[in-house]
């Protein structure tokens, strides 16, 4: 049976673009449905699709989409930094694509926009450009700009060459805090996989000048200058085209590669680099294999295990200090380059080779003790998420995605091997972390607004699964398959962006709130348990019934259209801290943390629940209450 690192990468792209041109859309549409679905899945969950902003269209100043990621907001260290990011997307899907003369005069079209070039813009694009100058004025070191080229397949030379070029005008005309990004399907891809896409028994190979000497049969150890390691990090975006890919084996690239860096780090590189080997642990790669020659290292697949802060601080301080732009000579530039020339960095290399993958668990899980990491960071590489897949695939037929892509790459499989399992349905983890963080959690303000506190080290991810023992147990695959079902029958409700009702356009995790803040009531009084596991079997029993679920969706849904209907006592728009902590900014309210966490953050919902919970207990012509119609199906065996 073929595993999913066995799937050709032109069957992956046939399935990845099978949501992309579903329904025949617009040559407008089909080129937004192409950025946003490559951008979201490149950036992973660190972003929500509500924060784009969509400018494509005539006079769009060579801008499809923008958004501005502005990292996590919860890190441990409080001695870090995390700069802001815009990132402009062009959509180059299909014959929008032709070759290097497409990335010159529309990567120029975007450079002349944003210095100010290009007068004539659409509303949208004069909107963005207002907030992009005011950016730029207040901008930070860490703060950038970032163009990013969405394109099908990946860049052949001429195209990577002008793109450099490209590359180069940019930050002459606009400075350091420009850069340039080049994504591909074959960028989703490439991070499911350990060997490239583009032919199977072709590895990726890149070449680290540095002083290494062996240390028994898999392992050199030994220095590498500053300058040289941060040219080895630029071969690697030239050849791959996506920086980040290299911490792909990096428990911190699940907890947000674009995330905060040590202020310590960037000081002493920016004044004493030469000092930098003195203060630093080092880093650790691994690789599937190397070649030791005179004063480098070829490495195959290389990961950086350890070090990604100290790695994308270097990468930060000499991108702001060497691509500036500019033809003559700084004299302060050149002093610290000179005394960059002495920095070093102590570096191990281990080979892995093919059957490695306890070893680089272990290296990973070791190597990064020193920044007390907690267990349950290394989910997403080795423990329950994992396990939780095989059972929903065991005992749901459901197909869990844990990485953005993966679906995508489990129907390829399907597709081109009809003896492995076919799964119908799916869910990625992240998107159920957030529905339970909503509903059970009751963060449903959070989880409108934010991602951080909903991944590996986020504070609601931390109490949803070290929650045991006043939650009735470990969190576990019951809790996951709940959350799946409420987002299931969430959305045959209408929920969500382009909702045909306008109250359920942004108050799809309001609603998971609701759903479980009648429920958990409905149990109370029954009595039956109301601790999360118990919550979550009970859930599932409800909605697999047909009468329980419309009993308990239903009435949450007039809830929710009640609470947006302007006029009704107890509406949205009468809550005193929409119109008086928020001047009436429906967006900021829903994503309040305090949303609907008491009465006197939200009195009017609270009565609009009490009512409804009433209303739950009363029969219509003599037939169940709609309380005992839930209940009948939380008893059915």
């Amino acid at each position: 049976m073929k595993t999913s690192d066995e799937i050709a990468f032109e069957d992956y792209r046939a399935s990845w673009l099978e949501d992309v041109t579903k329904g025949g859309p617009s040559t407008v549409e089909l080129g937004r449905r192409f950025a946003l679905k490559l951008i979201t899945q490149w950036m992973e969950d660190s972003i929500e699709t509500d924060n784009f902003i969509y400018c494509d269209g005539s006079r769009d100043g060579g801008i499809d989409l923008a958004l501005l990621d502005t990292g996590p907001e919860e890190a441990a260290d409080e001695t870090g930094v995390s700069g802001h990011t815009w990132y402009l997307v062009q959509s180059k899907y299909g014959s929008a694509f032709a070759g290097p003369q497409t990335l010159l005069i529309e990567g120029q079209k975007v450079i002349d926009t944003l210095d100010g070039k290009r007068e004539r813009l659409n509303s949208l694009a004069e909107g963005l450009m207002e907030r992009l100058s005011n950016f730029k004025r207040g901008a930070g070191p860490a703060d950038k700009i970032v163009l990013v080229f969405a394109t099908e397949t990946p860049l052949s030379e001429d195209e990577k060459r002008a793109l450099a070029d490209l590359r180069s005008m940019g930050t002459t005309r606009l400075g350091p805090m420009f850069d340039i990004e080049a994504l591909s399907i074959e960028t989703i891809f490439a991070r499911l996989q350990e060997i490239e896409a583009v032919g199977l028994t072709k590895r990726l190979r890149v070449s680290l000048d540095a002083q290494m000497v062996p240390s028994g049969p898999d392992l050199l150890v030994g220095s590498v200058g500053l300058p040289n390691l941060y040219a080895f990090l630029k071969r690697y975006r030239n050849e791959t085209g996506d920086l980040d890919r290299i911490y792909e084996k990096n428990v911190r690239r699940f907890l947000g590669a674009r995330g905060k860096v040590n202020k310590a780090m960037q000081s002493t590189l920016r004044d004493a680099p030469e000092r930098f080997g003195l203060y630093n642990n080092g880093i650790t790669i691994v690789v599937h294999d190397y070649s030791v020659g005179e004063g480098s290292v070829e490495l195959a697949e290389p990961f950086i295990v350890n070090g990604c802060q100290t790695t994308r601080t270097i990468w930060d301080v000499f991108h702001t200090r060497l691509s500036s732009g500019g033809t003559g000579v700084n004299p302060e530039t050149e002093a610290w380059k000179a005394k960059a020339d002495q920095g070093v960095v102590v570096a191990k290399i281990v080979k892995v080779g093919n059957s490695g993958e306890s070893l680089l668990q272990a290296i990973t899980r070791y190597t990064n003790s020193q920044n007390a990491i907690r267990e349950k960071d290394f989910l997403a590489l080795t423990g329950d998420f994992k396990t939780w897949q095989g059972q929903l695939a065991d005992q749901h037929d459901l197909y869990l995605e844990i990485q953005r892509g993966g679906w995508d790459s489990q129907k390829a499989l399907q597709n081109t091997n009809p003896a492995t399992k076919q799964f119908t349905e799916h869910a990625n983890a992240a998107d159920l972390i957030k529905v339970y963080g909503a509903g059970w959690m009751g963060e449903a303000g959070l989880a409108f607004g934010k991602n951080p506190p909903f991944l590996p080290d986020g504070s609601v991810f931390k109490r949803i699964v070290n929650g045991a023992d006043v939650d009735g147990g470990a969190f576990g695959v019951t809790d996951l398959y709940a959350a799946y079902l409420l987002q299931k029958y969430t959305a045959q409700y209408g929920f969500g962006r382009g909702a045909p009702k306008q109250s359920r356009r942004q108050s799809r995790f309001l609603y998971f709130l609701v759903v479980l803040d009648l429920f958990k009531d409905v149990l109370s009084r029954a009595p039956h348990p109301t601790d999360h596991r118990s919550v979550a079997t009970a859930m599932v029993k409800v909605l697999k019934n047909d009468s329980g679920r419309s009993a308990l969706l239903d009435r949450a849904a007039e809830v929710i259209d009640s609470y947006f209907t302007q006029g009704n006592d107890d509406s949205l728009f009468n809550e005193p801290s929409y119109l008086n902590s928020f001047n009436a900014d429906l967006n900021a309210f829903l994503k309040w943390e305090k949303l609907a966490r008491s009465d006197a953050e939200t009195p009017r919902l609270k009565q609009l629940l009490a009512v409804n919970k009433s209303v739950m207990g009363m029969s219509l012509a003599g037939n169940q209450t709609p309380r005992q119609t839930i209940m009948a199906a939380v008893n059915a065996a």
